[in-house]
């Protein structure tokens, strides 16, 4: 355990010289070392299961694991053994690899709500591929997203919503438009106002509530109605909410849905699934003008396509959906019961789905504050946890969840002692964390 008073200069050092040579010190902004407190942002050596070690020998245990894509454990066996099986045959071809067909065809069993699957690397790549996709197979202009959603993509259609909109033409973001997440009423007024102009509807089809009841199969028909694509981001709930993601819970099934994270355990793999019809015009066996789908060259790279097999396979033959949900489970009511017994149950407030919480900081006025949140992570670090969310990975143990718990207590006597005097900032040891979308660094 680690004492309250933790010092990491190797780390310090190692986030200069990141700074120096990287914009931003890191290759995401939500790794930033503005999202740590002062000189507190560890640097990490090494990870296994749901453990890492930073670059000053510290031990934490880790939640959120690469930005929710973790969702194993670090260093998983089964999945750092299908990749190593294919590092000596190879990565990359002039033709395609025969583990392109066998790993669609695993993934297609998993989301037997699709009928053809492309992959690619990251995120970004198939939410842009689906929304192009759309446009073309619609003939309109315009994309909706939903507002009450943090991201879709480092693309321009969806960056230049945000207030890092730098760079980007007006002309552009004017084809971007939003509608609320679980409000039918207002999203059928913005199809009705943008009548012919909209190609697609893209949300995260669940998020820290649940949907409300018939809203997924309320914009589905919607959809159909007003003639445009409906995509389901996955990125987060794809194997987290089950297997088969939210489209397999809920039993809605979108035309285009993209999914990435969870799937390749931390390799760099992602998805995009749909209609045979839509996915076709991408293809070779296509009567209409052909739409550039997806072409890239590290694609279907042959290590991150043995981790996605591995990955699914591990989840259906394990049951690892079931086990993040029991694991949140038991962290939530820890949690809660903590910040309930130091009297900051109303402050530090635990929300989400049990496979993929996150935390609120809230003041004395029941606001979100980012000093509180600096102040929570400060002792959470101290109690040897590192956690910018409380999203599991099934590495986690008992013990790792009692420390976490601990650590929590610590944190919410604290938290009480800064309610108290009215003032967090005696406890912050410097600036407070930051937003990861603002205008000026």
């Amino acid at each position: 355990m680690h004492q309250n008073n933790i010092s990491l200069p190797r780390s310090l050092a190692a986030n200069e010289r990141l700074h120096a040579l990287i914009p931003g010190g890191a290759h995401t902004y939500a790794k930033g070392d503005d999202q740590y407190p002062e000189d507190l942002a560890p640097v990490i050596s090494h990870g296994r299961g749901a453990q890492v070690w930073d670059v000053d020998g510290n031990r934490y245990v880790e939640y959120g694991s690469g930005l929710r894509s973790v969702s194993l454990g670090h260093a998983h066996p089964k999945v750092t053994e299908a990749v190593r099986r294919e590092l000596d045959r190879g990565s990359n071809f002039v033709r395609p690899s025969i583990l392109e067909v066998e790993a669609a065809e695993c993934f297609l069993a998993t989301v037997p709500t699709a009928e053809m699957v492309k992959f690619a690397k990251n995120g970004s790549d198939v939410t842009t591929a689906a929304v192009r996709l759309a446009r073309a197979a619609t003939g309109r202009p315009r994309v909706a997203i939903c507002a009450d959603q943090p991201f879709f993509s480092v693309d321009d259609w969806f960056i230049g919503t945000t207030p890092m909109s730098s760079g980007i033409p007006d002309a552009i973001n004017e084809l971007t438009v939003a509608f609320p997440y679980g409000d039918l009423a207002a999203t059928e007024q913005l199809l009705t106002r943008y009548q012919g102009e909209i190609a697609c509807l893209i949300l995260e089809p669940a998020g820290h509530t649940e949907p409300p009841a018939g809203y997924l199969a309320g914009l589905r028909e919607l959809a159909d109605r007003h003639g445009c694509v409906l995509v389901f981001d996955e990125m987060i709930t794809g194997l987290r909410w089950s297997e088969a993601g939210a489209q397999g819970l809920y039993g809605v099934v979108p035309d285009l849905s993209t999914f990435g994270k969870a799937l390749g355990n931390g390799f760099a793999v992602s998805a995009l699934a749909g209609r045979r019809e839509l996915m076709e015009r991408g293809g070779l066996r296509n009567p209409h003008d052909r739409v550039f789908l997806l072409s890239t060259t590290h694609g279907a790279e042959t290590h991150s396509l043995a981790a996605a097999m591995a990955v699914l396979t591990t989840y259906r033959e394990e049951g690892i959906t079931a086990r993040l949900h029991q694991l949140g489970e038991r962290l939530t009511a820890g949690v809660r019961e903590a910040a309930a017994r130091a009297g900051v149950g109303d402050h530090v407030v635990v929300r989400g789905r049990a496979s993929n919480l996150v935390f609120a900081t809230l003041d004395e006025k029941l606001r979100p504050s980012q000093e509180y949140r600096t102040l929570f992570l400060r002792q959470l670090l101290a109690g040897g946890v590192l956690a910018p969310s409380f999203v599991v990975s099934s590495a986690l143990t008992d013990a790792d969840i009692d420390q976490t718990v601990d650590a929590v207590a610590g944190a919410c006597e604290v938290y009480r002692k800064a309610l108290d005097a009215g003032d967090p900032a005696p406890w912050l040891g410097g600036r407070p964390v930051k937003p990861v979308f603002r205008r000026l660094a």
